[in-house]
Parts: C-alpha cells; structure tokens; sequence
C-alpha cells in the first residue's frame, strides 16, 4: 500500500518562501522519479517539478523555473520543494506522486494521491 504524506503549506504573502515535504511510505521509491502537481482553485492538476532518482536531475514547468527547487532524501524517502518568491498565482494545493515522463508531459506513475497541502499566497 502506497502512502504519500505531504506537509509544509501555509498561508504566506507575495515574496515569501514556503518548504513543502513529501514522506513516502509504504514502498520505496528510491529508483522512481519522483514529483510535485499542484491544483488551483477550480483548475485541474498540473504538473509543477520532478527530480530523477538520485536527485542529480532536475525538472520545472516553465512558471516557477529559478523560483522553485526540488530535491530528495532517499535515506528518509522524502522529497522537497523549496518554494522562493512566491506569487499569487502559486496558490494552489500541492501533491507529490511518483512520476513517468511521455513525451514533454509528466504523469502519476501510479495513480496514487496523497492529501495534499494547500498553499496560499496573498498579494
């Protein structure tokens, strides 16, 4: 059984950073690709982030590029997303997923969802 726990949102103002955390469980996902969606208020989910297993490759949607950083701890089975000047437009509640890459698009590898966390910045 796949758990993911994702934790570290907040309410924050423009400018302002956030750290999102990711805990798997339940497998591991230490040779997957691992990544963040994120779902704005009535929009779908979207793809934001991914790193390769050994966190030496790295992945943005073109929005957030020299804004956000992702990275993994394979000992914890953990992933991040530090999260630096934020705007408005980032409001959105963000999921983690182990991930596959088709083409130029990400997709849920394993059709698992954690609960997400909501992140919301205020201008």
């Amino acid at each position: 059984q796949v758990q993911l726990v994702e934790s570290g949102g907040g309410l924050v103002q423009a400018g302002g950073s956030l750290r999102l955390s990711c805990a798997a469980s339940g497998r591991t996902f230490s040779s997957a690709r691992m990544g963040w969606f994120r779902q704005p208020p009535g929009k779908e989910r979207v793809f934001v982030a991914a790193v390769n297993w050994s966190g030496t490759s790295t992945y943005y949607t073109d929005s957030v590029k020299g804004r956000f950083t992702i990275s993994r701890d394979k000992a914890k089975n953990t992933i991040y997303l530090q999260m630096n000047s934020l705007k408005p437009e980032d409001t959105a509640v963000y999921y983690c997923a182990a991930v596959i890459q088709i083409g130029s698009m990400w997709f849920n590898a394993l059709d698992a969802w954690g609960q997400g966390t909501q992140v919301t910045v205020s201008s």
